[in-house]
């Protein structure tokens, strides 16, 4: 999968993935958490690294919407105005999670003016954070307004987060971390999910939402980690729960090949060579859809 960018800001950092390296199991990544002292909860630049490549591609799942031809609807973005409706840590580090997807979406459309919009709402809400020095609000503008600096963006946008992480897991505040992750990758779950709701015969769609089973998972092991610690994430831990349940419904099966040997751009690379069967019914995906939606409403409101 190529590096693209779904979502801009700190966001873009959790739904960039990559294919040079073998991805992950849900037991590899409990192993390691379950490694952490629980007393003084963080996420280590591994573990995030190791959900980052689990996340699909954004360039597959803005294919896929342009595919659909669906036209740029503003109605799935959450409002850029209410900042100032969210009045606590954790409502502002979700909030930037999910504006920094709304971003994103702006940003496939090439819609420049609503991206400044949401840019200023990603800006103000990471000063309230006090982590806004780590963002060049005057560069990431100049870059996001240019599908060809995306690769730029990419580069600064990842260094930020890395950047974030560590200092709040030296600030004892790491539990943003999870949180800003969470809102970004329900609001791309919501944003697809919408999508796929007025395109209802559209299977690849449905699909991608289904392959969010691993992600789904993942996500719902960092909350373990720090809902006995934080009774926010534990109330948000405990509605993602009930989403798992529905795409515990969904059976994912790995059909393994022999990886093959080629050479690109002078360099040997491994091609996988596996593909995946989803078993899914379209029960499960709406009840999924429906359950996106509620979390979302949530974390917006």
């Amino acid at each position: 999968m190529k590096n693209i960018l779904l979502g801009l800001g700190v966001v873009f950092a959790f739904l960039v993935s990559c294919d040079s390296k073998k991805k992950p199991s849900a037991d590899e990544i409990s192993g390691v958490l379950d490694s952490v002292k629980i007393e003084e909860p963080s996420i280590s630049e591994d573990v995030i690294s190791d959900i980052i490549q689990q996340i699909p591609s954004p360039l597959e799942i803005s294919t896929l919407l342009k595919e659909s031809d669906t036209k740029y609807d503003k109605s799935y973005l959450n409002d850029p105005e209410k900042i100032s409706d969210y009045n606590s840590n954790y409502k502002k580090a979700l909030a930037l999670g999910v504006y920094g997807t709304d971003l994103g979406y702006t940003n496939i459309y090439e819609q420049n003016q609503d991206a400044l919009f949401y840019l200023n709402s990603i800006k103000s809400l990471a000063d309230d954070l006090s982590i806004g020095q780590f963002f060049d609000i005057g560069t990431i503008k100049r870059l996001a307004t240019n599908s060809k600096n995306l690769d730029s963006l990419l580069l600064i946008t990842t260094k930020n987060f890395n950047n974030i992480n560590n200092y709040l897991q030296e600030q004892k505040r790491s539990n943003l971390s999870i949180l800003l992750l969470s809102g970004g990758w329900l609001e791309a779950l919501y944003i697809v999910s919408r999508v796929s709701d007025k395109n209802p015969d559209n299977e690849q769609l449905k699909e991608t939402i289904a392959e969010q089973k691993v992600i789904m998972d993942n996500v719902v092991l960092l909350m373990s980690f720090y809902k006995d610690n934080d009774p926010n994430i534990k109330q948000l831990s405990d509605k993602f729960v009930k989403l798992q349940d529905e795409f515990n419904k969904i059976e994912i099966k790995t059909v393994y090949r022999e990886p093959t040997y080629e050479v690109v751009d002078g360099m040997l690379v491994v091609k996988d060579n596996s593909t995946s069967e989803i078993i899914m019914n379209d029960e499960n995906i709406e009840a999924i859809r429906n359950q996106v939606y509620e979390i979302r409403e949530n974390i917006i409101n």
